[in-house]
């Protein structure tokens, strides 16, 4: 696994087929997700050298090409991300059949506290837009099951919404 290349500050984002600029505060030195800290597999995936995360570059609906994603995301209701994991796992396609969706605490992980417009390194999530990602996390204690938790990549954060609700999906997996 080669590492990869420091990312500009300013690169273009895809975002509902309209392309946006990213804006990303400071030096690369002291950001939250530094390129650095991830290790090409050169197969569509990346592993977060400190978490031991082994993420998926493109969202779903996208396909890897050499340095970029093709395509768009597709937003999908929470039960059809987790289906979407599994069919991903059946297909045997990604080398590895434990996908899953990530907790909100590991897609806090890659957010790049220091970039909007997305708040990702789009050297390592390329043509990554600037909207809610499913995670498996559900809120704590409640009994009330028919929301759970996005984190998004724009301006709003993490939330609580319905699961039917459509939101993007990036899948991620223990590197062990």
């Amino acid at each position: 696994m080669r590492a990869l290349a420091v990312g500009l500050i300013v690169a273009a984002a895809v975002s509902g087929g309209a392309v946006a600029q990213q804006v990303c505060d400071g030096p690369p030195e002291g950001r939250s997700s530094p390129s650095a800290r991830f290790s090409d597999g050169a197969d569509g995936t990346v592993t977060d050298k400190d978490t031991k995360l082994m993420w998926m570059r493109c969202s779903s609906g996208q396909s890897w090409s050499p340095e970029k994603c093709d395509g768009e995301p597709v937003a999908l209701s929470w039960p059809s991300a987790l289906s979407a994991a599994a069919a991903e796992n059946r297909s045997g396609r990604m080398f590895f059949n434990d996908w899953r969706l990530p907790s909100v605490r590991e897609l806090a992980t890659i957010s790049e506290r220091r970039c909007r417009n997305p708040r990702l390194n789009l050297s390592v999530f390329p043509d990554s837009p600037a909207r809610p990602y499913w995670s498996a996390s559900l809120r704590p204690g409640s009994a009330d099951e028919s929301a759970a938790y996005v984190l998004d990549f724009g301006d709003a954060g993490v939330q609580l919404q319905p699961k039917e609700s459509p939101n993007l999906v990036r899948l991620v997996r223990n590197a062990r």
